[in-house]
């Protein structure tokens, strides 16, 4: 099978860039021609490339995302329709959540480990609506976040810029200047023919994996193999108990938590839309920010196949 390492050159930086190409040479040694690499241009490059070159070859190819989750959506919107696409990741972003799915596979940082890998089949959530102005469809591979966590996104973006502030120190600078403005969202939400939410609420995330924000366990139930959505919807809880609840949130055990229904809406859903009241709303798909009017999202069971590396 080739394989191609789809290099994000503004998420590899530093000693992961030299480790990954290191790691290359050494998988080109034995595999030869059939490891190549290819290094984005810029945003939606990823999405195009992919697309042309199953196009053109219509033999079983293995595409390695080299960088963030975001990394990961392009390759996975690229590879759509095509059944000779095989997808992977080399986690070199910033919160690299998708990966944490496989807690018992190899080393997703290892290019030998990865193109030798086992396939398995992996769900995706389809999105489709009016997203920055435009009408469109698209897949979510991890999570959708709306309301306090996508704010929480946007706000990282900024602080990522900053000295000091790593992926998950960002995300956590986000939580709590978002915090002080407790900046949630007003939505419509019908999950499977059921009202969830009629007004403002905190949060609401729609989950294929369970991570998100570099390693927040926010969906401790979701699965990328079970057909489903994993659904939770955050009441408009006051910020001393969600300074309470955080901890707890973090660590993916707060569903656990006696009387948490009177907060937390979670479900299993196939069909869902939501509707913003304020015209748009602010949207995170796979950690990448939009501004989105009503969207329809549902399910696609084994929608791509998947190569996890094998443990040594």
């Amino acid at each position: 099978m080739q394989t191609v390492f789809i290099i994000n050159p503004a998420a590899g930086a530093g000693n992961d860039f030299r480790d990954l190409m290191s790691g290359i040479a050494l998988l080109k040694e034995k595999a030869g021609e059939k490891v190549s690499v290819y290094e984005t241009r810029g945003v939606g490059d990823a999405e195009m490339f992919v697309r042309k070159t199953l196009e053109e070859h219509p033999d079983d190819m293995l595409f390695v995302a080299c960088g963030g989750d975001g990394t990961l959506n392009e390759v996975l919107n690229g590879a759509r329709g095509f059944n000779n696409a095989v997808i992977s990741v080399y986690p070199s972003g910033t919160g690299n959540d998708f990966v944490r799915n496989f807690p018992e596979a190899g080393n997703f940082k290892d290019p030998s480990a990865i193109a030798n890998g086992r396939e398995v089949l992996c769900d995706a959530i389809e999105v489709s609506g009016v997203m920055d102005g435009k009408y469109q469809t698209r897949l979510c591979a991890n999570m959708i976040n709306i309301g306090f966590d996508a704010n929480v996104v946007e706000k990282s973006f900024d602080l990522k810029k900053k000295p000091f502030f790593s992926g998950s120190m960002a995300y956590l600078g986000g939580v709590f200047t978002t915090l002080l403005k407790k900046k949630g969202a007003d939505l419509r939400i019908i999950a499977d023919g059921e009202t969830l939410a009629d007004g403002e609420i905190l949060l609401t995330s729609l989950a294929n994996g369970s991570y998100c924000g570099g390693g927040v366990k926010s969906n401790p139930y979701a699965s990328l193999q079970d057909g489903s959505i994993d659904m939770s919807v955050v009441r408009n809880i006051s910020r001393t108990e969600f300074l309470k609840l955080f901890p707890k949130y973090k660590k993916g055990v707060h569903l656990e938590l006696p009387g948490i229904e009177r907060i937390i809406t979670n479900l299993k859903a196939n069909e869902i839309t939501i509707s913003p009241f304020n015209g748009t709303m602010t949207v995170s798909i796979d950690g990448e920010i939009s501004h989105d009017a009503e969207l329809h999202i549902k399910v696609i069971p084994g929608a791509f196949r998947f190569m996890v590396p094998v443990k040594a």
